[in-house]
């Protein structure tokens, strides 16, 4: 047992590093984007190395952006640069010419790192070479990859059964690796493939699969240049997707009004000064946000019901003209017990609940009865609350209402994280597969996979924590960061007999481990991939079901590092030896062997090695794009949900976790938080006003903040107040700090994510010096 297992804080180090607040801004982007991007990039890869890979990001010739899953242009992109200020952040990490060698882990204890902040373990630099902590070891130390393979082999082989093992995967990982990964992990025998997915959308693959017939959105970005009317709920984009904040703008130009929906009225909602254009470089501001409805926390579900409710009345003034009657009869179920639902709402319980003014919402409702092309996009301030799949199913119920699906300019937009998240999901990263994909990979490869399900996030921890598993392997992530319940899943962690992780960069997940742990480091997507002498490419998949390649332009820091596709291949073959029938050797001569099989094993995949390699790539089939509904009975399902308020004592609060300008998931790129006015801090607590008067707080005091879920007492210590515009009763803190308050056995009903924009908490004055 090593001796972070005994560091007070290794889960999540608890020290302030120096608040300073400023105003709020009022738009987003701009001339101070550019200066700070260029900044990161300059200091971290150097100028010359910076601005190449700068050149070469998300172009058709180049590599898809490490950050977020925002498409891109199918016509000509930028010539300036088809990125934004968090994709060069992204970029200045994985670019960075600081690497990790043997040197560094021989002078920094695991116990050392765990003392350091997210932010300051992230800025170290790139592993430059495998490394393993062996069991009761100190320090990290140097392994060859053959070692490390086999090391891992012999772990996997002597589990009494594959459901032992753990096999997580990341947003990063490329189409091409995480079709391995899976071949790999169903042919050593289990279906335990928790991946991110896990943790964001998979609320929405769940509402959309039951109501539309398929988990992914409808739309392309060219129909956000033909809408009427542009919903975005629970969604930060100026921070968390920046680039799309160019195509709101473009919308909104052409004529589209723009409804933002969420309890923070966010900088990149209400103005973007575009970068890209001279006067945004000058500060002219472009307005954005028509409409912004400062919902309470969990109260979505109330104000799509309390919109339907309004737009139902203006129906029945005007019959056939506000609701899309023949959309309805000839594509949808249900649509009558639907309305007979909604006929016995209560509008003023409604308003109350989502917090928006009758007034407002009327206001909405008559922006909304006379269009029909509307866009929904969201994110995760919708898919991590208990009742998540019905208010994503709510937000498809108002759009079959307006018949806005299948049709230019509307449809439905689940905005995605992680870049290939989405693409992951179609390559087979997933706990429950469909049986027609096992069939083809018993068809296509000759063994039998196993069939029943495997563990999720949530599952996967609980499995740790009980001694059900003992192997974790990570292909990408922080898992540790990542997840809810911090402390818990840190000690679900430290059961393990071995967690391996694939990284590019240190993480905390490195120094919260099992009782021997090995770090694999893999080349980014920058970085060149030289196999057999030969230059490879990978691919992914966008937000809106683009399938294009990505090929990497810089030398990696180290001659040490392997590809994913290449370090899968060579642990399947130390795990699985002669017994396995599937050919390894072939991939690891050259990629276009994976996507062969891709397209024999995955549908859409035709031609795949062909169109692939087309400028810009090719769009995945999408049957609510066409216009059908693969349900059981080829029809949309109209939904019945209902708002489930969350009951709260005077003294307590609903809390919601959310991302700082300079942070992605949870890489911490920096300490500030601009456009909120929030500067060289992370443990702050963003309250309203009136509920810091009722608690005889003011700015700047020190709280500590619990959670008794359960009842389980969680704890986050040490966190500043700040005033800030959210509702009353509501509040708000960044993650991953406050993820030790989000209760594992909390999670979103069919979808089990947890439910980190929902947590019941108090708060308690503390001295400073506690």
């Amino acid at each position: 047992m090593s001796d972070t297992q005994h560091i007070p804080g290794a889960e999540n180090p608890e020290k302030f590093t120096g608040l300073q607040l400023g105003s709020i801004k009022k738009t987003a982007a701009g001339l101070p984007a550019v200066v700070e991007a260029f900044k990161q990039v300059a200091g971290e890869a150097g100028l010359v190395r910076g601005l190449k890979a700068l050149a070469h990001m998300n172009k058709k010739d180049g590599f898809d952006c490490p950050s977020c899953a925002w498409p891109d242009p199918d016509d000509d992109r930028s010539p300036f640069g088809e990125y934004c200020e968090n994709g060069a952040k992204a970029i200045a990490e994985e670019a960075t010419l600081k690497k990790l060698t043997a040197d560094f882990f021989a002078e920094n204890a695991v116990q050392d790192l765990a003392a350091l902040t997210d932010y300051e373990i992230g800025r170290k630099g790139r592993i430059a070479q495998p490394v393993f902590l062996p069991a009761g070891g100190t320090h990290y130390q140097p392994i060859t990859w053959d070692e490390a393979f086999n090391k891992i082999g012999r772990a996997l082989n002597s589990l009494s059964s594959p459901d032992e093992a753990i096999f997580y995967t990341s947003g990063r990982t490329s189409n091409e690796a995480a079709f391995l990964y899976q071949l790999f992990v169903r042919a050593y025998g289990t279906n335990n493939l928790p991946d991110c997915s896990n943790m964001c959308h998979e609320s929405s693959g769940v509402a959309l699969g039951e109501s539309l017939g398929i988990g992914k959105g409808s739309v392309k970005l060219e129909d956000f240049y033909e809408a009427e009317v542009i919903i975005i709920l629970g969604q930060n984009p100026g921070t968390n997707h920046p680039r799309m904040l160019t195509a709101l703008q473009k919308a909104k130009a052409k004529g589209a009004r723009i409804i933002a929906v969420n309890p923070l009225p966010e900088t990149g909602l209400m103005g973007f000064n575009n970068p890209q254009q001279v006067k945004g470089l000058l500060g002219m501001d472009s307005h954005l946000t028509d409409i912004f409805l400062p919902v309470k926390i969990n109260g979505d579900m109330a104000l799509l019901k309390a919109i339907e409710y309004l737009l139902w009345q203006h129906e029945q003034a005007q019959p056939g003209q506000v609701f899309d009657r023949p959309f309805i009869e000839n594509n949808t179920l249900d649509f009558d017990a639907f309305i007979n639902d909604l006929q016995q709402q209560n509008i003023e319980q409604l308003a109350q609940a989502c917090g928006i003014s009758i007034a407002q919402l009327t206001e909405v409702a008559t922006l909304l009865k006379d269009k029909t092309r509307i866009i929904a996009c969201w994110a995760m301030g919708l898919t991590q609350h208990v009742n998540a799949v019905d208010t994503i199913k709510e937000v498809v119920n108002l759009l079959l209402l307006k018949g806005s699906i299948g049709k230019p300019g509307a449809g439905t937009c689940p905005v995605r994280g992680h870049s290939n998240v989405q693409g992951d999901r179609t390559m087979g990263i997933y706990e429950k597969p469909g049986k027609l994909f096992l069939d083809t990979i018993a068809a296509n490869f000759s063994f039998q996979p196993p069939q029943h399900p495997g563990y999720d996030v949530v599952e996967a921890i609980k499995a740790m924590h009980g001694g059900r598993a003992s192997v974790f392997i990570a292909m990408g992530g922080n898992f540790l960061s990542a997840t809810p319940d911090t402390n818990y899943t840190a000690n679900a962690l430290r059961k393990c007999t071995l967690t391996v992780h694939v990284s590019t960069k240190l993480n905390r997940s490195h120094l919260v481990h099992g009782q021997e742990a090995l770090i694999l480091p893999c080349l980014g997507r920058s970085d060149k991939d030289l196999l057999n002498g030969e230059e490879q490419f990978v691919s992914c998949e966008n937000s809106m079901g683009v399938i294009q390649w990505s090929k990497g332009v810089l030398p990696p820091v180290s001659e040490q590092l392997l590809s994913e596709p290449v370090i899968v291949c060579r642990l399947a073959k130390a795990t699985l030896g002669s017994r396995s029938p599937i050919d390894w050797d072939k991939y690891l001569q050259h990629y276009d062997h994976i996507r062969d099989d891709i397209e024999r094993t995955i549908p859409g995949f035709g031609e795949y090695n062909k169109r692939v390699r087309q400028p810009g790539g090719f769009y995945l089939p999408n049957c609510n794009r066409e216009g059908s509904f693969n349900t059981a009975s080829k029809k949309a399902h109209f939904n019945i949900g209902h708002h489930t308020p969350i009951h709260m004592s005077a003294d307590e609060l609903l809390m919601m976790t959310i991302r700082s300008h300079d942070q992605f998931n949870t890489t911490i790129y920096g300490l500030n938080d601009r456009y909120r006015g929030i500067y060289k801090e992370r443990r702050v607590i963003l309250m309203n006003q009136q509920d810091m008067n009722s608690r005889d707080l003011k700015s700047g005091d020190v709280v500590d903040i619990y959670n008794h879920h359960g009842g389980v007492e969680r704890v986050a210590h040490k966190f500043i107040v700040v005033p800030y515009p959210i509702p009353e009763q509501c509040m708000a803190t960044y993650f991953p700090e406050t993820n030790v308050l989000v209760p594992v056995n909390s999670v979103a009903k069919k979808s089990n994510t947890p439910v980190s924009k929902a947590v019941v908490v108090r708060v308690k004055k503390v001295s400073i010096s506690s």
